[in-house]
């Protein structure tokens, strides 16, 4: 425990603060609502206007959450027992998603609650890296090593199986990342991480043979084609591949500099979707607009936001690198994967671009772990603990 010599809890709570890391979320967050706004006023309908101020609310309320998570201290037990029943209640939420979910563009991903819509799939992260945190930094983990894969094997796969029912593969796939990324870290034997690597080849075998059939059995038709796109992007770019490849041509049309910000001509002209270009296709609006240099800017800001969250990890105690390495490879998942979309790296799935995409499920989500890391980094062990 760091020994700050003040007796003022808020002037403790504000020393030890990482600023690096609240500038990269400060920056990240006004660069989306930048773009949130200019693609809104390129549509221009009543609905995008409100884009900008439902995002504004949505960062209001994942400020509240990064000031929450921030303050608390992780280490104490009662955070622990609140991290189960957190995962337990997003598994319900999973559930109730099945039943009773809002179906929107084909699937059912969303709860709602008059105006309000959560996307469960998104707490469920969160809910996956503190749980398996939790788990692999107790005891039971050295006592029986083996009995610890099992139940975090199972912990896993409930909300994979969950979320790629709705169907959402894109987040269900997510999470293999991070429980492995977890699972190296705490030292689980070379063979249990070879064979969940081999079952994951052996789960990606069959679905690359399912995308073949003319009615697959495991994908839906969607995803069977976006898949198909994405291995022969050329195949079908008046149909699936439309998106995929008006995303390409507005990254590529941006040049050094970009057109201008709200000049872009890839949204305004509805090439790219107005449905998804303040959403799943942000980084091409960006690219359009601010070109190469808007990109490097971008880029270099989510570098350094993983370089805290990782540094992070370096200093804090066994749980808290646990689950600040799980925050900060499903942050860099997001951001491979969203920009991959736009460029061709990979296929099309729907997911955000952390801290700048539109959307409340994930903003939120994301804040709160950004709050997680600032309260791992408060109460890092000095050196003395050491």
């Amino acid at each position: 425990m760091r020994d700050t010599g003040s007796k003022d809890p808020i002037t403790d709570f504000l020393k030890n603060l990482d600023y690096l890391q609240i500038f990269c979320v400060g920056i990240l967050l006004g660069i989306g609502l930048i773009f949130i706004r200019s693609t809104g006023l390129q549509v221009d309908t009543p609905a995008s206007r409100e884009f900008f101020s439902k995002q504004l609310q949505w960062i209001a309320f994942g400020s509240v959450l990064y000031i929450f998570f921030a303050a608390i201290d992780y280490r104490k037990p009662l955070f622990r027992i609140g991290t189960f029943f957190f995962y337990l209640l997003c598994l319900i939420l999973l559930i109730l998603v099945l039943i009773i979910g809002v179906k929107v563009f084909g699937a059912t991903r969303w709860l709602s609650v008059g105006s309000f819509r959560l996307q469960p799939s998104e707490p469920a992260k969160l809910g996956l890296i503190a749980i398996i945190s939790g788990l692999f930094s107790a005891k039971i983990f050295q006592q029986h090593r083996g009995l610890t894969f099992l139940i975090s094997s199972v912990l896993l796969g409930v909300p994979f199986i969950l979320i790629a029912l709705e169907p959402d593969l894109g987040s269900a796939l997510i999470l293999l990342p991070v429980y492995f990324s977890i699972l190296f870290c705490a030292g689980v034997k070379w063979r249990y991480v070879i064979a969940g690597f081999c079952a994951l080849l052996a789960v990606l075998s069959v679905v690359y043979v399912d995308c073949s059939r003319e009615k697959p059995i495991l994908l839906h038709n969607y995803q069977r084609d976006r898949i198909r796109v994405f291995l022969h992007p050329d195949s079908d770019r008046s149909n699936r591949g439309h998106n995929a490849y008006q995303a390409k041509l507005a990254v590529g049309s941006g040049g050094l500099s970009g057109k201008g910000i709200g000049e872009g001509t890839q949204n305004e002209l509805g090439f790219l979707p107005h449905t998804v270009s303040n959403n799943d296709f942000i980084f091409s609006v960006i690219a359009e607009e601010t070109g190469f240099s808007g990109v490097l800017a971008l880029l270099t800001a989510f570098a350094i936001l993983l370089y805290t969250m990782l540094r992070t990890a370096v200093l804090a105690d066994t749980f808290g690198r646990y689950l600040a390495v799980g925050a900060a490879i499903m942050i860099f998942c997001h951001i491979f994967i969203n920009i991959g979309m736009s460029i061709g790296l990979a296929p099309v799935t729907g997911l955000p671009l952390p801290l700048v995409s539109y959307g409340g499920s994930f903003t939120l989500t994301a804040m709160a772990l950004c709050g997680l890391l600032q309260s791992i980094y408060r109460h890092r062990p000095s050196d003395e603990d050491k």
